[in-house]
């Protein structure tokens, strides 16, 4: 095959949904997977089984590719603006329910009195990590509130909140009082608004770490995890799966061997893997990925220690590399650090079936 390609193990994928599916029954709300990490209408079809049939984007190049593949409720969660109010305006004369999400009076009037079906509209809040939205507790929020339940084309529709910041969790400890804090942040919000006489129907939230966390989400309506489809090395080192759960692997081939140095060269640098090395934060072995074999084993301490835009160089943390082990035209798959940042340019999944001796493609979109 040639590489860099992507590899998705369709177990894997499959137990990693069952998994969100059953906390998300488990704590009564529904499940809004975001597909931001897949931006595959096969791997949503999978992900939604027995929901409610609604996802999560966050470009109009996938709300455009979901809605081709005849999904219809979806949350752009990503703050609106007037220049792709008219792309989204579209697809709901087509029959689509889309939430806009905004945090700001001022979007609210830069977005109200369109033309055409009113659009309902999330609150971002900010559970605390500070990337967006508006606090709980703010006065703002009930401005907000109040300026989008009385413009016209305009319809209030909740809250919604995510606490990126759980990537940065110390421990499992960590993880639990983040999801509290998101939880409570969201419903505290929801509570001031109907307190201040509005409807908030929707309380939205929802990380993978902690999604995958046991608290209670009374209160809460519906999750929107996006990266537990893959999972990655960063929530294996985070502790919210395990290596053995990651569902994507890059296949690269070596292309060289640097003896001198102390290397490997493969095929597949900062394009094919990202430059994300956030699973570094918990383990600096790990590089820009963990390098597996064929059969995507683990080979102990080798990693993807550097990258150039073509080119990654493996090394080894256990000791001397085995070049005579790797000759140059072997392929090696490597986990990734970050799926979503990985898997995001690539046109196509080859997707492994358990007990299948063949590859099968899978269709995913790219850009914005």
């Amino acid at each position: 095959m040639p590489t860099p390609a992507v590899i998705l193990d369709r177990s894997r994928l499959q137990a990693n949904c069952e998994r969100m599916a059953q906390r998300a029954a488990h704590a009564g709300v529904s499940l809004r997977p975001h597909l931001k990490t897949a931006k595959s209408a096969e791997v949503a079809r999978i992900a939604t089984a027995g929901q409610t049939g609604g996802i999560t984007v966050s470009t109009l190049a996938e709300l455009a590719y979901f809605f081709d593949a005849g999904f219809r409720d979806m949350t752009y969660a990503v703050g609106i603006v007037p220049s792709k109010l008219p792309a989204i305006a579209r697809f709901i004369e087509q029959g689509a329910r889309i939430n806009v999400v905004l945090d700001s009076v001022r979007a609210a009037d830069e977005i109200a009195g369109h033309a055409g079906a009113p659009i309902p509209v999330l609150i971002e809040i900010d559970c605390g990590g500070h990337r967006a939205g508006v606090a709980p507790e703010s006065s703002e929020l009930i401005d907000i509130a109040e300026r989008i339940a009385s413009a016209p084309g305009l319809r209030l529709e909740g809250v919604l909140t995510h606490a990126g910041h759980s990537y940065h969790a110390a421990d499992a400890a960590a993880r639990g009082e983040i999801a509290i804090a998101e939880r409570d942040a969201a419903l505290r919000a929801a509570e001031r608004i109907r307190g201040a006489g509005m409807s908030c129907p929707t309380v939205s939230i929802g990380s993978t770490p902690t999604a995958l966390t046991d608290i209670s989400l009374d209160g809460v309506t519906e999750i929107r995890p996006g990266v537990y489809v893959f999972f990655d090395l960063s929530q294996a080192r985070l502790g919210v799966c395990g290596v053995d759960d990651i569902a994507v692997s890059v296949l690269a081939t070596v292309i060289g061997h640097h003896r001198e140095a102390g290397h490997l060269l493969v095929d597949a640098g900062a394009l094919a893997l990202s430059k994300d090395i956030s699973a570094n934060e918990y383990d600096p072995q790990v590089g820009y990925g963990l390098v597996c074999d064929i059969d995507g084993q683990p080979v102990e301490g080798l990693h993807v220690a550097d990258v150039h835009q073509e080119h990654g160089f493996v090394r080894s943390a256990a000791g001397d590399l085995p070049f005579d082990r790797f000759p140059v035209g072997t392929q090696l798959r490597i986990l990734p650090n970050h799926a979503c940042m990985t898997v995001a340019p690539y046109r196509e999944y080859h997707v492994l079936d358990a007990g299948s001796a063949r590859l099968t493609k899978w269709s995913k979109t790219y850009g914005w």
